[in-house]
């Protein structure tokens, strides 16, 4: 009790270094929770999604056991009773989830049957005779005559259910017997009289109870009850049982990860179990393939939103340890006066270690709170630094979170309690010796640890150029996977890993050059300087080492903020281009045409082109177009030239219509669609298959197109290298003037293209032109396809991550600066009474310390600039092969800088200087000469 007291004491007299720390151990806890929580979510939702699915008709999460008769003369009663009380009574909770739907059925080998009354004879008609469950508890079926069939012989017949329609159709009436020939154990035929006792139909066609078979079985089965199949026909007549079928269909939405394993596992050994009660039983339908998928997905997500976290994380645990340092400089003079009073070195440590643990708990339970917020965000991410109000993800707390937080809260804790051990060991004496020696060069530099990571980074830059590593993975379910194109790649986490080492091994090295610096500023700007700015030179010279630690940590921040907005950036906008160049307007039309086939050949038609006056007055269309594709056989200069692909447009229309970007063309791409206004013939040609046979413009080309191959004369007004929808690589394009086309060739169907505005919504425009008498037969929405790309969980968890990390990064090296600056101005009050006391004023004092905080952040902070700038020009090349469709890098990959984001840097930038300001300047109100200038130590 006197320790925990001691400690409350020593945390309440550090208060301000425990508060940095307990925010750093909750940060840590809060966002390695956040990871398993947000997959854990987003699992929910792809079960969601998947659900809506259906598999062979029936539900996603469907089970259907079956047990067949091999032909054998008995049946295994006992082993059927086992497997049908283990399916109806453990099954379900083997599995854990509700149960949406249960059927059961048993049946005899289908036979024919005849009416026992001989003048009844009519057409033969083949039936089975069979049980199945909510026929007699009358849940699922509603009796149209007769009554239920009552169990065992009455009156040396079997009384069965028909069905109401099969009643109809075979001219049957309730009360009709029937002989039912069917083989039992002994391998002879035996007879048994079948009495229609009633009729039914079914309360809801729908019902997945009917699932097994389906209703068409229904209507060749006669229904007997469960207890008469099994001991009446089964045990009592010794018939041989046929087949036997068990469905299930589960509720998965509340399913978590750490259910998969489980689940899978219970799936995986379920046709074991049954073969062992029962041979011949099978799983017929499971959902384990899609369970493993779903396993599949979140570990792969998981995987790559830590990888994405790491540098953050590992950034946090440099924060704790830097903040415990600072306290423990603070302290010491107390640990080195517990040492030399009989304190062992590993007592102290277990004391601060104690101390850690209490604060990682109460870390790890605030974290919980911050935690759900955090994953939170991370679902409502649409890009970098951008969040949206979509459907909320379903977040909750399982025990991955946990285990992953108190994991990252013991890596805190140690992280925090690693330093002590130095500072345990030394006495008064060996305190006031290491005080007064000047500071040596750190570790790192001494070990040339910079140079080794910076190699280290180099090579994985190097395997990355060569193709040794992949920075994007085939696959869906990556933050590129898009829509329109398919699934697109998956991002792999060295892209992000392999940056930031980077960042920090030349980061380090731009500290080993600090001094260099210093010392080149101090030649150039000796005699010549005023005192503050001489005073900032030689402050910093002689303990530049002490600025190492925050320096580093605001090259981090700046450095990896850059950089990973940047990568959020041109992924999203690459993606985003891809898309819009992929379909080449926001919605796509194509229209069924009226046609008339030739009298001589049918497959001529002579279509008849519908009005285009109706698209112009829709309401949301701002513009819309007519685009003609048709492939073509070119000839140049009287020779074949190869096929072609021949697009005939508006050009007016068409500006107004179509997405370009204007850097993928020489001038801008206006210029080309008025050439095509110059003259009727007029056409644009690919670069490349223009460069292959030297075209130049003003020269003649003939395209065979139509139905009858029509030559038709062009003449080339430009030559461009990308065209909206197009892709040159696949096939050289042609762009011309529709209706100069119309004129050579018979008309052919076009699509229409439509401009909408913001916010326009596609259904009503749907419905307007079905009122105007126009059918659509297809229409492709490239909204639609950035909405569902946008909406993606791997890609929000992308975005999401990064802009979490970015804002983290900012807090934690805000802190990290006020600590510091908190810690070094309280260390340094006996030099600045001293300075004061010389005849500095106050605002030298003051004018001094800004100068350091310049010094030392300006430089870190362009630092940071530049190492993040050069980090993105290396490595986001690697991303090509991440958008829409991984197969078509068109149009070309571009890096983005947004000016957005580095402003967001420069504001952060400016608020840790002026913390830093304001705290020195209160710290210095606060000075008294009289008090700082004293014998005794500094606090």
């Amino acid at each position: 009790m006197r320790i925990l007291l001691f400690l409350l004491l020593k945390m309440w007299q550090n208060r301000w270094f425990t508060l940095g720390t307990l925010l750093g151990l909750t940060v840590a806890a809060a966002f390695a929770m956040s990871i398993p929580m947000y997959a854990d979510g987003t699992l929910k939702r792809v079960v969601a999604k998947s659900l809506q699915e259906e598999t062979q008709g029936l539900p996603a999460a469907s089970l259907y056991m079956k047990y067949q008769s091999s032909g054998g003369n008995e049946s295994d009663l006992d082993g059927l009773a086992e497997v049908d009380s283990w399916i109806s009574k453990q099954l379900p909770g083997e599995v854990g989830f509700p149960v949406k739907a249960y059927s059961s059925r048993m049946s005899l080998p289908s036979s024919v049957v005849r009416p026992t009354d001989k003048e009844k004879a009519g057409r033969l008609v083949r039936m089975e005779l069979a049980t199945q469950s909510g026929i007699q508890e009358g849940g699922q079926i509603q009796l149209v005559q007769g009554k239920q069939p009552r169990d065992g012989m009455q009156d040396g017949a079997i009384e069965a259910l028909v069905l109401d329609e099969a009643m109809a159709r075979y001219g049957w009436k309730v009360g009709d017997t029937f002989y039912y020939d069917v083989r039992n154990s002994d391998g002879k035929t035996k007879r048994i009289t079948v009495r229609i006792s009633g009729t039914y139909k079914l309360k809801d066609e729908s019902s997945l109870n009917w699932a097994i078979d389906g209703q068409d079985k229904l209507a060749a089965t006669m229904l007997v009850g469960s207890k008469t199949m099994k001991d009446t026909l089964l045990k009592d007549n010794k018939l041989v049982l046929d087949s036997a079928g068990w469905y299930y269909a589960f509720d998965l939405q509340n399913i978590r990860i750490s259910d998969l394993s489980p689940l899978i596992g219970e799936l995986g050994r379920l046709e074991v179990d049954l073969s062992r009660m029962m041979e011949g039983t099978k799983v017929n339908l499971t959902f384990v393939d899609m369970l493993e998928d779903f396993q599949r997905q979140s570990t792969l997500l998981q995987a790559m939103l830590f990888a994405l976290a790491a540098p953050v994380l590992a950034m946090v645990l440099y924060y704790i340890t830097l903040n415990a340092q600072q306290s423990l400089e603070r302290q010491r003079s107390d640990i080195a006066v517990l040492h030399s009073r009989g304190t062992s070195p590993r007592q102290i440590v277990a004391l601060y270690a104690i101390e850690a643990a209490l604060l990682g708990a109460a870390a790890l339970l605030i974290g919980l709170g911050l935690a759900w917020f955090m994953a939170k965000t991370i679902g409502s991410s649409s890009g970098f630094l951008s969040f949206v109000g979509r459907k909320s993800i379903p977040v909750g707390w399982n025990g991955t979170a946990w285990l992953f937080g108190i994991g990252a809260t013991v890596m805190a804790v140690i992280a925090t309690v690693v330093p002590i051990r130095k500072y345990a060991e030394a006495s008064v004496v060996q305190h006031v010796q290491q005080r007064a020696r000047s500071g040596s060069a750190p570790l790192w530099q001494r070990l040339y640890l910079d140079v080794v990571l910076l190699v280290l980074a180099a090579a994985g830059w190097y395997l990355l150029h060569g193709g040794q590593i992949a920075a994007v993975g085939s696959g869906g379910g990556g933050s590129g996977s898009g829509s329109g194109g398919g699934q697109g790649a998956d991002i792999q986490p060295v892209i992000f890993a392999v940056p930031a080492l980077l960042i920090f091994a030349a980061g380090l090295l731009c500290l080993r050059l600090f001094p260099l610096l210093l010392r080149f500023l101090r030649t150039v700007l000796k005699n010549r300087a005023p005192v503050t700015v001489y005073l900032t030179l030689t402050q910093l010279s002689r303990s530049g080492a002490a600025f190492y630690p925050i320096m580093i940590l605001l090259v981090l921040t700046i450095g990896l903020g850059v950089y990973n907005s940047s990568a959020a950036r041109t992924m999203d906008l690459n993606a985003m281009d891809r898309t819009q160049y992929q379909y080449g307007s926001d919605v796509i039309l194509k229209t069924a045409w009226e046609g008339i086939q030739d009298e001589d050949d049918q497959n001529k038609i002579y279509y008849t082109e519908p009005s285009f006056e109706a698209y112009r007055k829709l309401d949301g269309v701002s513009s819309a177009t007519r685009v003609l594709k048709a492939t073509g056989k070119v000839e140049v200069s009287g020779k074949s030239a190869g096929a072609g692909q021949v697009v005939g447009i508006d050009n007016a229309d068409f500006a107004k219509t179509a997405w370009f970007r204007d850097d993928l063309y020489p001038v801008t791409p206006y210029q080309y669609l008025d050439a095509l206004g110059t003259a009727e013939q007029a056409a644009l040609v690919s670069s490349n298959f223009a460069e292959k046979h030297g075209l130049q413009e003003g020269d003649p080309i003939t395209i065979r197109m139509g139905y009858d191959n029509t030559p038709v004369d062009f003449v080339v007004v430009g030559i461009v290298p990308y065209w909206p929808s197009l892709y040159p690589d696949e096939m050289p394009f042609f762009i011309a003037n529709l209706d100069y086309i119309n004129q050579q060739i018979e008309k052919i169907p076009y699509d229409v293209w439509l401009n909408m505005e913001d916010g326009a919504k596609l259904a009503p425009v749907l419905d307007k032109l079905a009122d105007s008498g126009i059918t659509v037969s297809q229409v492709d929405d490239a909204r639609g396809a950035l909405i569902e790309r946008r909406n993606h969980p791997a890609q929000g968890g992308v975005f999401g991550i990064l802009s979490l990390s970015f804002l983290i990064s900012l807090l934690v090296s805000l802190l990290g600066y006020l600590i510091f600056w908190f810690f070094t101005l309280s260390r340094r009050v006996v030099q600045l009474g001293i300075l004061r006391a010389m005849g500095l004023s106050r605002g030298q004092l003051t004018g001094m310390l800004l100068l350091e905080q310049l010094f030392t952040t300006g430089l870190s902070v362009a630092a940071g600039i530049g190492l993040g700038t050069l980090a993105s020009r290396l490595f986001l090349p690697f991303l090509q092969g991440s958008g829409v469709d991984a197969t078509r890098q068109v149009p070309p990959f571009r890096i983005v800088f947004e000016a957005g984001d580095a402003l967001k840097l420069y504001i952060a930038t400016g608020v840790m200087l002026a913390a830093g300001a304001c705290l020195l300047i209160m710290q210095l109100r606060r000075l008294r000469i009289t008090n700082a200038v004293k014998l005794g130590e500094e606090r």
